[in-house]
């Protein structure tokens, strides 16, 4: 028997894995917006995220919350982390008991300073709680070119069961026990992502570049195994492949905002401009109050706090990175 998927959030991740899943099983997407169903049971089209592509005709739509969980067998999260709690609260009445839950968030919870698999957890104690995470530029994906994703569940044959519904052609999904350290990976890059997009406003150049995108790597995988991650995680497509994707690509929220700061923009103007979230910057709060708990330096993530938070300019960030005093080892934060 296939097994049904109810993917909640249709923006342009979630419909991209939708548009995937429903190609291997029966998918039901949760649009917040009626019209947004509508759209995608009609014509087959999300033209608010993705405007220019056709989705799996096999992929239906509703703004029913029930009417997507009452009857799943697997519950995707495709909700930014603000509202992550609260759907999962009104979920908490509808979904069937056991049904596992995964999440696509890369973000953490604000006040609590939670994963999403976190929050799973505290909301619903008897389910499952995994991650679907990597190196994933929505539009190019739906473009048919090639991708790899990781699917982290602690439970192997879950974790084998899942690949199969998520995999697809040239998106390829591999297994991963490291749940933790898959979650933080792709929420810690957020914040390495701005600092590299505000030297790219700043025409700083390629070796500038790979020298914050390098050392993000390391401060990141500092903070992660802190945290409960494993090491060779970081190494992998939750951490350095989404890092260098999301550091690297025009379609990146993190890095736009980044770059726009360059441009001297401030995170205000940024923001009211955006209709997609941008996990970063909710997220370099978050990471420093992280590192001070875990006796880490983060010297990268504190200049974007002090340009998201605290009215610094990017110029001012990158005088901090590039101060001039002789560093220590390469293993060693700054």
């Amino acid at each position: 028997m296939r097994l049904r998927v109810a993917l909640l959030g249709a923006g342009s991740f979630g419909t991209t894995i939708g548009h995937l899943s429903s190609g291997n099983t029966p998918t039901t997407l949760w649009c917040r917006r009626p019209e947004t169903a509508d759209e995608i049971n009609r014509e087959h089209r999300n033209s608010r995220y993705l405007p220019d592509f056709d989705l799996n005709p096999e992929l239906r739509a509703t703004s029913s919350l029930e009417e997507a969980v009452r009857e799943a067998d697997v519950v995707v999260m495709g909700v930014p982390s603000k509202g992550f709690r609260d759907v999962l609260k009104d979920v908490s009445h509808h979904i069937r008991p056991w049904v596992p839950v995964v999440s696509l968030a890369k973000g953490l919870e604000q006040d609590t300073h939670l994963r999403m698999t976190e929050v799973i957890r505290e909301i619903l104690p008897e389910h499952r709680a995994g991650v679907l995470t990597g190196p994933n530029l929505a539009k190019e994906i739906m473009a048919g070119f090639a991708a790899a994703t990781v699917v982290a569940f602690e439970d192997a044959d879950l974790c084998r069961q899942l690949q199969a519904i998520f995999h697809s052609g040239g998106f390829r999904v591999y297994k991963n026990h490291d749940v933790v350290g898959c979650e933080l990976g792709g929420a810690l890059k957020n914040v390495i992502a701005i600092a590299t997009g505000m030297g790219d406003g700043l025409g700083v150049g390629d070796n500038t570049r790979a020298a914050v995108i390098t050392r993000g790597l390391s401060e990141l995988t500092r903070l992660g195994v802190a945290m409960g991650g494993e090491p060779a995680t970081f190494a992998g497509l939750a951490g350095m492949g989404d890092l260098i994707a999301t550091c690297a690509s025009r379609q990146s929220r993190n890095r736009f905002v980044g770059e726009e700061l360059g441009k001297g923009k401030t995170i205000d103007e940024i923001i009211t401009e955006m209709n997609q979230v941008a996990e970063g910057v909710k997220t370099s709060r978050v990471v420093m109050e992280l590192g001070e708990k875990h006796g880490v330096l983060l010297p990268i993530s504190r200049e974007v706090y002090g340009v998201v938070h605290d009215g610094r300019t990017a110029e001012d960030a990158y005088r901090g990175l590039m101060r001039p005093r002789l560093p220590g080892s390469e293993a060693e934060a700054g």
